[in-house]
């Protein structure tokens, strides 16, 4: 049997798994990814697209730290729409549909390219141990690799089954090998496992629809990019199309719930609740007469059109009759049968904020198999966990961001602290401090921290102190410069309802609601022929100053919590005075800060003064030992200067 050394072993090329591995690489570890087919890297087997509400702040949180998706997603787009225009900064989102094929192809050829980085193609059986840390990996035709961290990133592999109505086979997507036995395994190591469920839509000839009547969704006029590194790629853009379900689609989904494998039993796993399938919306919502469908193109150079918003389980003919129900689908071809799938993950209450196993040193997790939905968080969860596994192989402190600086935190934060039973997808509502954490100012929150420990390069921190340069003399120069009344101005200000009657200062004028910056662009612009490229940032500083204050006191007062240490070896079950349910959620998630403790489902208010109440007593008691032990160390030593 062959052996060969690696500091950090990724397994899986998914999302999770690709910024796992370049992550470690990029920190000096010498890291093996290993896949099941390398002609899968990262692979998009469901939607082909990156961003959304709350999922884009996650793809530009990794961009801002360092790492991979966005510059893939910017590279391989067919149309980019920025969500939610009309509406607040803090949930504005940009959506990138991509061309599924050079995506992978992208990330492929930039994984083979990485200094510290060999790609392996295998499947893992087993997992090596050594006491109580991860020791290595055992493949399917018996080779060992040794290692002294592993990142698992399995997606919907573990024991994958997919269904279409009442056939199954074991896969972990469709035309793909599920991985057979590592559930066995983890399982001996110790490990809960549960079952999740997911699903994916028909895939449908785009030379068989009839576009005529459908509605027509083209990308955005005014570019705008996931990542924050110039020279972006400007592309012709695709255009997306939208249908809706009508009566005879929801006649033909009651008519046939029986053969859902959902709806009937045969499929035990849990869904996710906020993307249903299409039986699951007919059924969740039946006040409504119509469920609004996307035609999405996959690719460039291929016919295949995405269905968007028609997940589906049920049999091949029956889906065949919901496509041709469909406006401009009725003589339609399905190229690929939807189906779904069931797969075995590691509920996250067993990992630390790092993403490391409690009880298996060594040993990280990352995407789906954690309990997520999407490529977005595996990605960002994949980062985390790379970032660490290189950290602990260097035998350096954890790097865990404070829930407060991110939606990656917040969504580890999730994870590891509350018993979540569905597969967890992103959204805006997940923060307390959205108006914070938006995307545009995703750099100026978290590269500063990517270059401390050392995954933001040269090239973009000087990318990045420019634009703060830049941004900070447009604040100087908004707050010194004044405009006075006059006819140019009123007659601009009239189209927005506004009216200007004395002096003011640039930013005292941005400060209205109704005043965008464009009219502070005509009135005096920043460079005479150039437009300001950072306005939307310095924009929503100055209109929402007073909330944004507001939530900085919130993020104050919830860290003074997060600063408060809980004993590791705290037996919660002994504290007669905490609730029932709130003694075993603690035991069983064992938070390492109050504040973590206090957003555990099932622990309220009350238990956290009863925790709080106990750390002062015993800060007390300790101090008062401490005094004790002082005064006796000072007698003796006075007795023997005396007896000398």
């Amino acid at each position: 049997m062959l052996s060969s050394d690696f500091d950090v072993i990724v397994i899986g090329g998914g999302h999770a798994g690709c910024e796992a591995a370049y992550a470690s690489a990029k920190l000096g570890c010498r890291t093996l990814l290993l896949a099941v087919n390398l002609d899968t890297i990262g692979a998009m087997p469901c939607n082909p697209a990156v961003g959304g509400p709350g999922k884009s702040h996650l793809v530009k949180e990794i961009d801002a730290l360092g790492g991979v998706m966005g510059i893939a997603a910017d590279a391989t787009y067919l149309q980019m729409r920025m969500l939610n225009s009309s509406r607040g900064p803090a949930v504005q989102s940009l959506r990138a549909q991509s061309d599924k094929r050079e995506y992978s192809a992208w990330m492929k050829d930039f994984m083979e390219t990485l200094p510290n980085v060999t790609l392996r193609q295998g499947m893992v059986v087993a997992f090596l141990t050594e006491g109580e840390r991860v020791a290595g990996v055992q493949l399917g035709f018996g080779e060992r690799l040794s290692c002294n961290a592993v990142v698992l990133c399995a997606g919907t592999f573990l024991e994958g089954t997919i269904w279409i109505g009442r056939e199954t086979q074991p896969a972990g997507r469709a035309g793909e090998f599920p991985s057979i036995g590592l559930s066995g395994c983890l399982k001996a190591l110790g490990f809960k496992m549960d079952r999740l469920k997911t699903g994916t839509p028909p895939r449908i000839d785009g030379r068989t629809i009839d576009y005529t009547d459908l509605v027509y969704v083209p990308g955005d006029e005014k570019l705008s990019f996931f990542s924050f590194l110039d020279k972006r790629p400007v592309r012709e853009q695709l255009p997306c199309h939208q249908t809706r379900t009508t009566e005879k689609t929801h006649e033909i989904i009651r008519a046939n719930l029986h053969e859902s494998p959902m709806y009937s039993g045969m499929i035990h796993g849990v869904g996710p609740r906020y993307c249903p399938s299409i039986e699951d919306k007919v059924v969740r919502f039946a006040d409504k007469d119509s469920h609004g469908l996307f035609l999405e193109p996959e690719g460039r150079n291929t016919y295949e059109v995405y269905l968007q918003g028609c997940s589906t389980s049920l049999p091949i003919a029956v889906q065949a009759q919901i496509v041709h129900s469909l406006p401009g689908l009725e003589n339609a071809q399905m190229i690929r049968p939807a189906y779904a799938v069931e797969y075995d993950y590691l509920p996250a209450i067993q990992f630390t904020h790092a993403l490391m196993s409690k009880d298996l040193k060594g040993f990280f997790a990352a995407g789906q198999m954690l309990g997520t939905s999407g490529y977005e968080e595996a990605a960002a969860q994949g980062l985390m966990a790379g970032i660490n596994a290189a950290r602990f192989v260097q035998e350096k402190d954890p790097f865990i961001l404070e829930r407060s600086s991110s939606y990656t935190a917040t969504l580890i934060d999730d994870l590891v602290t509350k018993e979540i039973g569905e597969p967890y997808r992103m959204m805006t509502s997940r923060s307390e401090y959205r108006l914070l954490l938006r995307q545009d100012n995703a750099d100026l929150r978290l590269t500063p921290i990517g270059r401390e420990i050392g995954m933001v390069d040269d090239y973009r921190w000087q990318l990045f102190a420019n634009k703060q340069e830049e941004i900070k003399a447009e604040f100087k120069r908004l707050s010194q410069t004044r405009i006075h009344p006059s006819k140019e101005c009123d007659e601009l200000l009239a189209k927005h309802d506004e009216s200007l009657k004395q002096n003011v200062s640039l930013e005292e004028l941005l400060r209205r609601p109704r005043v965008p910056y464009e009219v502070i662009e005509t009135l005096s612009p920043a460079s005479p022929g150039k437009k300001f490229a950072w306005h939307q940032e310095v924009e929503t500083e100055i209109k929402y100053a007073g909330y944004i204050e507001r939530q900085k006191s919130q993020v104050a007062q919830a860290e003074k919590l997060d600063g408060v240490k809980l004993p590791s070896d705290l037996d919660y079950l002994a504290f007669e005075n905490l609730a029932k349910e709130a003694r075993e959620k603690l035991n069983r998630v064992r938070p390492e800060t109050l504040g973590q403790a206090a957003r555990i489902g099932g622990v309220s208010p009350a238990d956290v003064s009863v925790l709080l109440v106990w750390l002062e007593t015993r800060r007390r008691n300790q101090a008062y030992k401490d005094k004790q032990a002082l005064a006796a160390s000072a007698g003796q030593t006075v007795a023997a200067a005396v007896s000398s």
